[in-house]
């Protein structure tokens, strides 16, 4: 028999209507904004819809700026980046979940309580030393901070503990060497984890803004959320490019999300059980 809704559950149906809107409305927005004319930005009462669908914005976007180049540039080091810092996580993971060696715990938690510093407070001192290696405008030097993550050496060592040890046993009599259990079982295993992880690396090093500022000084080495900023002035009315721009850089986290989101819903439901 199917329950009817009571005033608590429609209050709840409400409260999580007004939330999604909150959330989905300056999407919806950036959007809509990336047809509006220069007149539509100054009309009063602020328009919500374009009078037309024009593809004027988009293309003044993509051939009156470098914008080809920072989203190449964006790609390449999110990807890139992401990827990196998915092998040390894995690595780091694998040898505190499975291995054992003195210390194990003592480095585990050392490099877990790096999460209570703030990025801020090592901001300097990261740019110092990157300066010091030569690594200013360079893709590595971009990526160097996004190496470590605490996050994510936690959320596997907890998925990979969660394997027997057994395993492991039966593979070393088998002569199966450890990189080779780690690449053979354990990912498989923990495959829908990793996507998720590294999808939220990816997305995190894509929208990053302050450390690509820092460090780049060369326009063509900006990424897409630095250079976004220079399609504007201060004393324009005329944001059209810039939502553009906006919307344009939205489609890589929508589109990996859209193609894999049956495999980030598991890896979500993963953690959650592992947690």
């Amino acid at each position: 028999m199917r329950r009817t809704m009571g005033p608590f559950d429609i209050l709840k149906a409400l409260v999580a209507t007004m939330l999604g809107l909150i959330v989905i409305f300056p999407i919806y927005y950036a959007f809509s904004a990336s047809f509006f004319t220069l007149s539509e930005f100054s009309a009063s009462p602020p328009k919500l819809f374009p009078s037309s669908f024009s593809l004027h914005n988009y293309v003044r976007a993509w051939n009156d700026s470098l914008l080809p180049r920072f989203m190449a540039n964006s790609l390449l080091v999110s990807f890139f980046g992401s990827v990196l810092r998915m092998v040390v996580a894995i690595l780091a993971a694998f040898a505190v979940a499975l291995l054992r060696f003195k210390g194990r715990n003592l480095l585990f938690f050392v490099i877990l309580g790096t999460m209570m510093l703030p990025a801020d407070a090592l901001i300097i001192e990261n740019y110092l030393t990157v300066s010091r290696m030569g690594l200013v405008d360079s893709y590595l030097g971009i990526m160097s901070v996004y190496l470590l993550a605490p996050v994510q050496l936690f959320m596997l060592r907890q998925s990979f503990k969660t394997i027997p040890q057994t395993y492991r046993e039966v593979a070393a009599m088998d002569g199966c060497s450890d990189f080779r259990f780690l690449v053979s079982v354990v990912l498989p295993i923990s495959g829908s984890i990793v996507l998720t992880l590294w999808l939220h690396s990816f997305v995190t090093i894509w929208n990053t803004y302050l450390w690509p500022l820092l460090v780049t000084n060369k326009p063509l080495m900006r990424t897409v959320q630095v250079g976004i900023t220079m399609l504007g002035y201060a004393d324009s009315l005329d944001y059209g490019p810039i939502f553009a721009a906006i919307t344009l850089l939205l489609l890589p986290s929508v589109a990996i999300f859209l193609v894999l989101r049956k495999r980030i819903v598991a890896g979500i439901a993963a953690g959650t059980i592992v947690g």
